[in-house]
C-alpha cells in the first residue's frame, strides 16, 4: 500500500528514491489536510458530472474527512516508502474502500493536486496572519493611546534631531502594519482561484466541472489556463512570502529601536524578565534575546521570499521536478512568521515606558526647528530665522519656546488620528474575518451529507 502514484513495477535505486523523495514526507503533513479537502470537492465533482458513481463519491468524502481529521491532529503519518501526501491518502482509501479508493485519480494529477493543496494552506495561512498582524497593529494602537503625549526624542542619523513623543512612535508602526493589511486582499485574489482540473498543464479530455470543483472549495473564480497553473508555481508563494516579510520589515525597525532604547545608555524602555535571558558568565545580565531573534526572524522571512524567487526563477513553461522544492520553505516561513507574529503582539503591551529618562533627553536643541518657526511667525523669512536660530546654538544663547509650537496637523504629535487608524484597522480587520467565514461555509457544505 506505500507504492507511489507513478509505480510501474520497474527496480527503484534507494538512493535515488531518497533524493527524490526529499523532505516530502515531513513537508506533506502541512498540506494533508487541504490534500483531502481538495480531494473530497474531486470526488463531488466526478460524481456530478457521471464520471464516478454517486455512492462512491460519498464512501470517498467520508473517509477524506476522517483523513482531514487524523491530519489536523498529527495523527495521519507518510511513510518514506509513500514519497508523499497523496499516496498516502490514496492508499489509505483504497485500502478501506477497495475500487472506489482508486477512483479519486481520475481527471486529475499530482501537479493540480499539489498546488491545489498548497492553494488552500496558502489561502488559509495568509487571512490567519492577516488577523494576527491586525492584533500586532491594536497593540501598537493601545500603547500609542496610553503614551501619546509622553516626549520621546526623534531621531535621524541616529543623532537626536526634533522631538517626539511614545505616541507618534507607536501609531508609526500601526499605520505601517495597516498598510500591509490594506495589501493583503489583492495577494489574496491570486490565490482566490481553483487549479483544480489543469491535471499536468494541459487539461483532461473528460468532461469535468471545473467551476462546480471552485465553488465546492470557496473560490471566487477558475484559475483558467491549465499552462498557467504550471507556470503559476512560485509566484503565488512568492506573493505571499513577500507580503510577510514585508510586514516583517515594519516590525524590524521597532525592534531596533526597542533594543536601542532599552540599553543602559538610552534608558527609555524596560524589557520584562520574560522577554530576557542571563548570561552563562555574567550574573548581571538581561539579554534581549527575544527581541534580537524576533528581529533575525524578519530578516530571516526576507530569505524564504528569495529561496523560493530563486527555485522558481529561470524556467521554461509547465511543470519541472525543481517546484517540489518550494514547500519546505513555504511551510517554514509561514509557521515563522505566524510564531513571530504572535510573540510580538505581547510584547508590545509588556514594554515598560522610562517617561522621566525619555524626557530629560528631550534637549533643548531638540527644539531648533520649533523655535525658528516661532520667529517665522513673526515676520522673519524662514532661511532668516534658521540661520538666527543657528548662531544662538553656536554661542550658546538657544533658549527655545517649548510650548510655543506643536504639530497639529493630521499625523503629527498633537493630532495623531487613532480613532482614524482604529476604523481603517477595524474594517481590514471585517474583510479577512468576512473571507474566513466564507471558506469556513464552503467547508461545511463539502463535508455535509
Amino acid at each position: 500500500m506505500g507504492s507511489t502514484l507513478w509505480a510501474k513495477d520497474l527496480p527503484l535505486d534507494a538512493a535515488v528514491h531518497r533524493f527524490t523523495v526529499g523532505e516530502d514526507p515531513d513537508t506533506d503533513l502541512a498540506l494533508l489536510p487541504w490534500d483531502a479537502k481538495g480531494s473530497a470537492a474531486h470526488a463531488r465533482m466526478l460524481a456530478a458530472t457521471g464520471l464516478i458513481p454517486e455512492a462512491d463519491a460519498a464512501a470517498l468524502v467520508r473517509a477524506l474527512r476522517r483523513i482531514a481529521h487524523l491530519a489536523e491532529q498529527g495523527a495521519f503519518p507518510i511513510t518514506p516508502e509513500q514519497e508523499d501526501g497523496h499516496t498516502a491518502i490514496e492508499a489509505d482509501l483504497t485500502r478501506w474502500l477497495g475500487p472506489a479508493g482508486q477512483r479519486i485519480h481520475l481527471a486529475r494529477s499530482r501537479n493540480d493536486q499539489v498546488i491545489l493543496a498548497l492553494r488552500l494552506y496558502l489561502r488559509d495561512a495568509l487571512l490567519r496572519l492577516g488577523l494576527r498582524v491586525a492584533d500586532l497593529a491594536e497593540a501598537f494602537l493601545a500603547f500609542a493611546r496610553a503614551h501619546q503625549d509622553a516626549p520621546l526624542p526623534g531621531y535621524t542619523h541616529l543623532r537626536r534631531a526634533m522631538p517626539s513623543t511614545f505616541g507618534l512612535w507607536a501609531a508609526a508602526f500601526a499605520e505601517g502594519l495597516l498598510e500591509e493589511l490594506e495589501a493583503l486582499p489583492g495577494v489574496h485574489g491570486r490565490l482566490d482561484r481553483c487549479p483544480l482540473g489543469s491535471a499536468a498543464g494541459f487539461g483532461v479530455p473528460l468532461p469535468i466541472d471545473r467551476e462546480l470543483t471552485a465553488r465546492l472549495l470557496g473560490f471566487s473564480k477558475v484559475q483558467r489556463s491549465p499552462i498557467d497553473v504550471q507556470n503559476s508555481r512560485g509566484r503565488h508563494e512568492g506573493a505571499v512570502l513577500q507580503w510577510a516579510a514585508s510586514a516583517g520589515g515594519v516590525l524590524e525597525k521597532f525592534l531596533w529601536d526597542v533594543s536601542l532604547y532599552s540599553t543602559e545608555e538610552f534608558g527609555f524602555l524596560g524589557l520584562p524578565d520574560a522577554f530576557t535571558t542571563g548570561s552563562s558568565i555574567m550574573p548581571q545580565k538581561k539579554n534581549p534575546d527575544v527581541v534580537e531573534l524576533a528581529r533575525g526572524r524578519c530578516r530571516e522571512l526576507r530569505g524564504w521570499a528569495g529561496l523560493v524567487e530563486q527555485v522558481a526563477a529561470g524556467l521554461p513553461s509547465s511543470y519541472h521536478r525543481d517546484l517540489q522544492l518550494l514547500k519546505r520553505p513555504v511551510v517554514t516561513a509561514l509557521r515563522n512568521a505566524d510564531e513571530l507574529f504572535a510573540v510580538l503582539a505581547r510584547l508590545v503591551p509588556a514594554l515598560q515606558v522610562k517617561a522621566e529618562a525619555a524626557a530629560s533627553a528631550c534637549s533643548d536643541d531638540l527644539y531648533a526647528a520649533h523655535q525658528a518657526y516661532v520667529l517665522v511667525g513673526q515676520g522673519l523669512p524662514f532661511r532668516e530665522a534658521y540661520r538666527q536660530v543657528a548662531k544662538q546654538l553656536q554661542d550658546g544663547t538657544f533658549a527655545p519656546d517649548r510650548a510655543a509650537l506643536t504639530a497639529t496637523h493630521l499625523g503629527g504629535a498633537g493630532h495623531l488620528a487613532l480613532d482614524d487608524l482604529e476604523a481603517d484597522l477595524q474594517a481590514a480587520r471585517a474583510w479577512i474575518e468576512a473571507r474566513h467565514q466564507a471558506h469556513r461555509q464552503a467547508e461545511e457544505a463539502l463535508w455535509a451529507n
